[in-house]
This record gives structure tokens, sequence and C-alpha cells, in this order.
């Protein structure tokens, strides 16, 4: 009764169950249906999964939340309409200690598991989300690293082919997404206006801009170009084809091995553009337009200050 009462009403229907009980044995006899709940399970999960495609999510998205709430379910083995806020706790917790994950994986699985139960609450299949109770994970905040202007330098001197200079520099100066940028065309850089048209998370589409540097290498790399391929970044060697997030990141940290630097990925040059920004004084809803952030928190997390200008601000304005 749990999914059809709130706390109060739930405390009155215990307290008069074991009055009226008292005294009674109870037996309890398997009975459970093991085909009918798996049947239901999947066609609760193809349901939301449908949901979540016609809301635009990306179908890596779409795979990550199926794998997710499969887990969940297999591990649990009941039906989705009768599972509690203790199963949900006791998973999350024995999760926790088998695979040694950290409080941020952890609360990613309860947001996925409290988007999945509140549709079901949404669409009348339970009366209410046992996640509900499940409060947000704390975490300590860490400050992650970016690049200094020594390490960049060091990055541009390993590079010995203009198309990963040209690539390391558009990384630098935009700052966009290694997917956003293996899907870049040739016909989507605007060499005058020194702009090109990237296609975000949930197909958004918005303008990034890049400076003298790159354009030149970029512009040295396609005349170098002799293959057909519209895409903008392709393989060095035939059949030349497309640039994949697997590729550019493996050549990125080959580039930061060679270099002698530490945690080399794509992402770290959009964390360094984010952070320098609102260093140097740019709005930061101008950084949240630049990186394609719907929320103006996302970005806040990208952006860390830097910490001498906390320093001066705080000479300046408190000292």
């Amino acid at each position: 009764m749990k999914h059809h009462l709130n706390n109060q009403q739930e405390r009155i229907l215990l307290k008069t169950l074991k009055t009226c009980l008292a005294g009674y044995n109870i037996i309890e006899y398997p009975k459970i249906d093991t085909c009918n709940v798996k049947e239901d399970n999947v066609h609760f999960l193809k349901l939301f999964l449908s949901s979540k495609e016609v809301e635009g999510c990306s179908p890596k998205t779409i795979n990550y939340y199926k794998n997710t709430i499969e887990r969940l379910l297999v591990n649990i083995r009941k039906n989705v309409i009768d599972i509690t806020t203790d199963d949900i706790r006791e998973y999350l917790f024995k999760y926790k200690l088998e695979q040694k994950i950290s409080k941020t994986t952890i609360d990613n699985l309860r947001r996925i598991f409290s988007s999945f139960f509140s549709w079901l609450e949404e669409e009348d299949y339970i009366i209410k989300n046992p996640v509900r109770r499940i409060h947000k994970v704390k975490r300590g905040r860490v400050v992650k690293e970016t690049f200094t202007d020594e390490e960049l330098e060091m990055l541009r001197d390993s590079c010995n082919t203009k198309r990963d200079l040209s690539m390391l520099e558009l990384l630098i100066s935009t700052g966009i997404r290694v997917g956003e940028l293996v899907n870049l065309n040739k016909k989507d850089v605007n060499f005058y206006e020194r702009e090109c048209k990237v296609f975000g998370k949930g197909e958004s589409e918005r303008i990034v801009y890049f400076d003298a540097r790159t354009k030149i290498h970029l512009k040295q790399y396609l005349t170098e170009r002799t293959d057909n391929n519209p895409a903008l970044f392709v393989t060095l060697k035939k059949p030349y084809e497309r640039l994949g997030i697997t590729g550019v990141e493996t050549r990125i940290k080959k580039l930061g091995d060679k270099a002698g630097i530490r945690k080399v990925h794509p992402h770290k040059f959009r964390r360094t553009l984010a952070t320098r920004a609102i260093d140097k004084g740019m709005p930061i809803e101008h950084v949240q337009k630049l990186l394609g952030h719907i929320q103006i928190d996302t970005t806040m997390q990208y952006a860390m200050v830097n910490q001498i200008n906390v320093k001066n601000a705080h000479k300046r304005y408190i000292a």
C-alpha cells in the first residue's frame, strides 16, 4: 500500500494491522511469477525510452538510460510498481560497495532512477515516485585542472602534422565538445567571419568563434588535403574517413604523452576556455552561450576562477 498512501496514512495502517493481527502467525508463500514481472518491466522501460526519444535525447543518452535501469530491475527482481524506496537505497548502497564508484556516479544513477519513476508517476502507472525520498548525494567540490600557457605551447610543439595542429587550435580557441568537433564539415566553417556552425546536445545549433592562428592552420591543413570527404577532419591514411571521437581522444592523449603533460583530453580544453574567459571578465551569460549550455549552473561547474584573481578582487573590494 506504500504506493497508495501518504506517510501519515501508512503509519496509521501499520499500527492498525499490528493491533488486529496480534497473536496470529503469518506465513508467506513464494508466489512471484518472474516471467510476468520481466515482461511488465520490459514493457514499462520501452515506453519510458520511447518518451525520451520523442523529447529529443540522443541515442547515446537513451542507451545509457536503458543499461542503467535494466541493471536495477534485474537486481531487484520486482515489478516496477512494487519497487520501494528501501529497494533502491539498498541497490545503490551495494552497487557503490561492489563497484567502488564515486559519489558523483551514484548521484547520476539516482537521477536516472528518479527520471524513470517520475515518468511512471506522471503516467499514472504508480501512485508516487519511490526515489523522491532519496536526496541528492552530497559530494565535495573538486577543483579540476586546466591547461597553463606553457602546457598549450608544449602541446603545439608536439604536433607533427597540420591536421593535429589545426585540430588542437580549434579546441583551444572554441572549447567545443569532441562530439561537435568530429561532426564538423568543411562547409560549416566561415573563414571570413572566423566562425563555424556546430550541432550540440539535443541537436541544438550554435555559432562558435576561432582566432586568427586557428584560421591560418586550418587553411593550411585543408589546402594540403587531396580527398573529397566533406568532413573537416579525416584520418591521415586512405581512404581518408571522417575522424571519430575515439580517434581524436587517442591522438590528443598521444600529443600529451609526447609533451610530458598529464591528463590531456579534449574536454580539458573546454574547461580551460571557460575558466580563462571568466578570469578575463567575460560575462557568465556569454560563456554559457559559447559553450552551448542550457543551464547556467552547468557553466559555473566548468569554470574555476583563478585563485590569484580572487585574491586581487579581495584586495580591491574588501581589504
